[in-house]
């Protein structure tokens, strides 16, 4: 026999490679990198969700406030008024006064400076800024772009795998996140998506405050102020409806613990932020300014001193996993709208159960009848084939587990697919091959010109499909991606296996074919043979 050629060398590894980095999937042990199951398999949560994007043109709003009252102070120009109020059609509108004409000028080029997408309209020393139609159009698409993206890395963060977070149709978001089977899970996973962690560092109306219990809501908006409520007492706050500051301007947030070992979140503003943060506690020391998280005050600490360096803490006696939920959603930023559950179910995980052993079946019996066909048809040619499809299956299995990819229904039936998409390569050259050996050539030229004659239509057809498989990766969103993922990483294998595999084969094992048995080897009988 001759001896080994580096075409059989390099398949050998390949399916060592394969069946070792298959063991862990196949047997589901905990050891090693695995595939995970999709929902379609092992079952988990499904939910479509809707978002209220008015609440984002209010918040945008209200941002767009701080930033008037910011930019005024911080170049000294006077002004009183600044409030919040309903405009037309529900949205909200800016209204101040300047107290000096002088400044006019001077504040309506700051304005335009820096906010874009508003209109500032003026009565005297009065004035009324509002956003335009098209800035409210584009901050409802933020809107949901931004929600699936903070949605989709909260649940990353969360250390979930391969959860799938799509936008459908306008104002709608898909959410399917597998492996969740217990009512605690998906009430942990539904208070994470929803949770809006919208952080706002507000100023205490200290004038005000101590008739907080008996004012209305109607008379503190009057004054330019909101009603909060304590997250862990009965005790309200009068607060400034106007934040300083808000989560936009956090660049992280981590779970620490106070000097009695209760977990607390620390988080850290940007430089803007932190120059908002400490200007505002060096000129307000002996006043309260509180920590609000989705309109709950969560503490309202006396300022004794300037803070710099822009470090804050949340206090709030929080068991360890709401703490660190929290700092996930603040990491991920605050969703502009909050969202609202319109649809959900639950994929039990019997139903994967049942859909993983069907798909088994179909998988099992379409490569026995494969295997079956190619052995009864070309003899040893056909069980040379059925090494490199056994490869092959190993090889994508091997793939998706060190990459930690997600199988899911159409995965399978990608996998499925491949099994006859990986044969047909030696279909060809095994008819490439007994064309050659019909012309009365030798067993050794077919071989060789079999595979260079065939090689180029195999290329063709498995680089289009390739192609096709990226594009429904690209822009598909779940099965989609499942399904051309598992087709693309079988094309790939099947080309190292079909093809350089199956050819070091016949070159390790040439000198044992016997010419004369050539209906043994190839599956035909040729005129000289009969």
């Amino acid at each position: 026999m001759k001896t080994l050629n580096f075409r059989v060398i390099l398949f050998a590894f390949a399916l060592i490679f394969g069946v070792v980095f298959s063991i862990p999937s196949l047997t589901q042990s905990e050891q090693g990198k695995k595939i995970t199951l999709g929902l379609d398999l092992q079952g988990g949560l499904h939910m479509l969700l809707g978002i209220k994007s008015e609440v984002a043109i209010a918040s945008r709003i209200k941002s767009m406030a701080g930033t008037v009252k910011y930019i005024f102070d911080d170049e000294e120009i006077i002004f009183d008024e600044l409030r919040m109020v309903d405009g037309d059609n529900h949205n909200k509108k800016i209204t101040f006064e300047l107290l000096d004409s002088d400044d006019v000028a001077k504040a309506t080029a700051l304005i335009k400076k820096e906010l874009e997408g508003t209109v500032l309209s003026q009565n005297g020393l009065k004035f009324t800024l509002e956003m335009t139609a098209q800035e409210i159009a584009r901050t409802k698409k933020n809107a949901i772009s931004q929600a699936v993206d903070t949605i989709r890395t909260r649940l990353d963060s969360f250390g979930l795998a391969e959860p799938t977070v799509a936008k459908q149709g306008e104002d709608k978001i898909l959410v399917e996140v597998p492996g969740i089977k217990t009512q605690a899970d998906e009430q942990r996973i539904r208070e994470l998506i929803a949770r809006a962690a919208h952080l706002q560092l507000m100023a205490v109306d200290e004038d005000r405050n101590a008739r907080v219990g008996s004012m209305s809501a109607a008379e503190a908006k009057s004054y330019g102020d909101v009603i909060l409520k304590d997250v862990n007492t009965p005790e309200k706050y009068l607060l400034r409806a106007i934040p300083v500051l808000d989560g936009s301007m956090l660049t992280d947030a981590k779970v620490g613990f106070d000097t009695n070992n209760q977990p607390v979140i620390n988080f850290t503003l940007n430089g803007q932020g932190a120059k908002i943060f400490g200007d505002f506690t060096g000129k307000y020391v002996g006043k309260r300014m509180a920590v609000v998280l989705d309109n709950d005050v969560y503490s309202a600490p006396v300022i004794n001193e300037r803070i710099g360096g822009g470090r804050v803490q949340i206090s709030g006696h929080f068991k360890l996993s709401e703490a660190h939920d929290l700092a996930i959603a603040l990491r991920s930023g605050a969703l502009l709208a909050p969202v609202y559950v319109m649809e959900k179910r639950s994929v039990g995980p019997s139903l994967g159960a049942d859909n993983i052993k069907a798909s088994m079946e179909a998988l099992i019996l379409g490569f026995v009848f494969v295997v079956l066909f190619m052995i009864l048809y070309y003899g040893m040619a056909g069980v040379v084939a059925n090494v490199a499809l056994v490869g092959n299956l190993f090889l994508i299995l091997a793939v998706m587990s060190l990459f930690g990819a997600t199988l899911t229904l159409p995965g399978m039936a990608g996998i499925v697919l491949t099994v006859g998409m990986a044969v047909d390569a030696n279909v060809i050259i095994n008819e490439r091959i007994r064309e050659l050996l019909h012309e009365g050539k030798s067993i050794a030229k077919s071989i060789e010109e079999g595979y260079n004659k065939a090689f180029t239509a195999i290329l063709d057809a498995n680089v289009t499909t390739l192609i096709a498989a990226v594009v429904l990766w690209a822009y598909g969103t779940g099965p989609l991606k499942g399904f051309a993922l598992t087709m693309g990483i079988g094309i790939l294998a099947s080309m190292l296996t079909a093809i350089v595999g199956t050819h070091g084969i016949y070159q390790w094992i040439l000198p044992k074919i016997d010419k004369k048995k050539l209906g043994f080897w190839f599956g035909i009988k040729t005129e000289g043979n009969k």
